[in-house]
């Protein structure tokens, strides 16, 4: 029998201290953020899962390259080197830099939206969401129904329904469609992983109806490793071949490289049309800055060249998804409710199970993420009614969020197993006192995003 290396595959050469609070001084630091996790001061958290973006730990080769980073305004050396890498992963031709996935789904949406146009994707997350609805689009999600399931063991609960997707096409007309934009892995439902075959459906349905079909590739190396592991034909082939046959499929794609690019800033958009390409073009100079920069340092540009290599490696991926599931297959043991099968990037508990008592619109996702705050000091983000779902008190009106989680996302190369554990002991105390836990309100939020910056309360009694 092989030997099996369940441990990292680096050592530890520089540290980061972190800061030890009381319970007591944590409810206080909540409070003072007006209840909301994302206010709390990076310095107060012990551990940080509130996002796996922007926030690895980079290689030392990452660390040499930047000091390579040639910061010419135009033609910068460190732009060639991640030009002709994005290029070799993706097989698209055309490649501009942002300085994060944002500006790329804003360019993108710029190109092809027009008010009352349709945009549709298995699940669009917030911000690429809220750039459709800012050119006047509608986000449809068209996933499949197990996706939406917590409890299936749907081994690519990040497909789209096809069948959904061809009906909407013909029911409301191709020419008010105007993209198809598809994330891999899907975040909205845990990191599940969109398949190959799924993939080529949909390209048949584009090509059929002559829409255009990218890819939300923030973490386009996760997806690969699950397609690896989980679709039949793909066992013997290697991530990078895998990613680029997934490329192969699209007409371009978006990508945050603060995740599988493992840097802490940076993005681009690929494409294969030259047209659109140019159009980009003039956009990004505009919102971003020149085209062979894009908003990032020549430094930034390096790792990401760097880093979009590195995210590649089997042994990498395999104890980065290695560490996800022991947080996430901990829970499970221990009866915590979450989304199955454990994703690639996250675990998410489902509130509906975890804690029934508690109404969607007291805000249950934040409730608990407030009280894991308070319990060990650890930070996770609640995604459910406040970030998806809204409220019309003079209408009496609620438009429910699918779904009704706390996100537990974990950084690459950043916490050991005992972090893991930490959180793993916390959330099975809270689980097992769950029914003290008490929802929240609103008292102050903006029209969009608003769990980004919204002022909670917990409620009384």
């Amino acid at each position: 029998m092989e030997f099996q290396f369940n441990a990292e595959p680096y050592r530890i050469k520089v540290v980061e201290p972190l800061k030890i609070t009381t319970p007591e001084e944590r409810q206080q630091i909540l409070k003072k953020a007006q209840y909301n996790i994302f206010k709390i001061p990076a310095e107060d958290v012990f551990v940080d899962l509130l996002t796996d973006s922007g926030t690895s730990a980079m290689s030392q080769y990452q660390w040499a390259g930047m000091m390579a980073g040639d910061e010419s305004y135009a033609g910068c050396r460190n732009w060639f080197h991640l030009e002709k890498v994005i290029q070799d992963i993706t097989g698209f031709p055309y490649i501009l830099p942002t300085h994060q996935g944002r500006p790329a789904e804003n360019i993108l949406m710029m190109i092809h939206l027009r008010p009352g146009n349709a945009a549709l994707s298995n699940m669009f997350f917030d911000t690429t969401e809220a750039h459709v609805r800012n050119k006047g689009g509608l986000p449809i999600d068209l996933i499949i129904d197990e996706g939406l399931q917590t409890d299936s063991d749907h081994p690519f609960k990040g497909n789209v329904d096809v069948d959904k997707l061809e009906r909407y096409i013909c029911e409301k007309g191709k020419e008010n469609v105007g993209l198809i934009h598809v994330t891999v892995t899907c975040n909205n439902n845990g990191g599940q992983p969109v398949s190959m075959a799924n993939l080529r459906a949909i390209r048949e349905v584009a090509d059929r109806y002559g829409l255009p079909f990218y890819l939300d590739a923030a973490r386009f190396a996760e997806n690969a490793y699950f397609i690896q592991q989980r679709e039949a034909g793909y066992a013997t082939k290697s991530l990078k071949e895998i990613a680029r046959e997934m490329f192969s499929l699209a007409d371009g794609c978006t990508m945050s490289a603060k995740k599988d690019g493992l840097v802490n800033i940076g993005g681009f958009l690929a494409l294969k049309d030259e047209e659109k390409y140019r159009q980009a073009q003039q956009a990004l100079i505009l919102l971003e800055g020149f085209i062979t920069y894009g908003g990032m340092a020549g430094r930034d540009l390096e790792a990401l060249a760097i880093g979009l290599t590195e995210v590649l490696d089997q042994a990498y991926m395999e104890n980065r998804i290695r560490q996800v599931h022991l947080l996430g297959e901990s829970l499970l043991k221990a009866g915590v409710p979450a989304i199955q099968p454990i994703g690639g990037h996250c675990v998410m508990l489902d509130m509906k199970r975890f804690s029934p008592h508690i109404p969607q619109e007291h805000f249950p996702a934040e409730a608990l993420a407030a009280a894991l705050y308070i319990d060990s000091g650890t930070r996770g983000c609640g995604l459910g009614q406040l970030a998806f779902g809204s409220e019309d008190p003079q209408k009496g009106v609620i438009h429910y969020s699918p779904l009704e989680v706390v996100r537990l996302a974990i950084p690459r190369r950043v916490y050991t197993d005992n972090h893991i554990q930490l959180v793993t002991e916390s959330v099975i105390r809270l689980y097992e006192e769950r029914t003290k836990l008490r929802g929240m309100r609103v008292i102050w939020a903006p029209p969009a995003l608003r769990h980004f910056t919204a002022h909670l309360e917990p409620l009384q009694g």
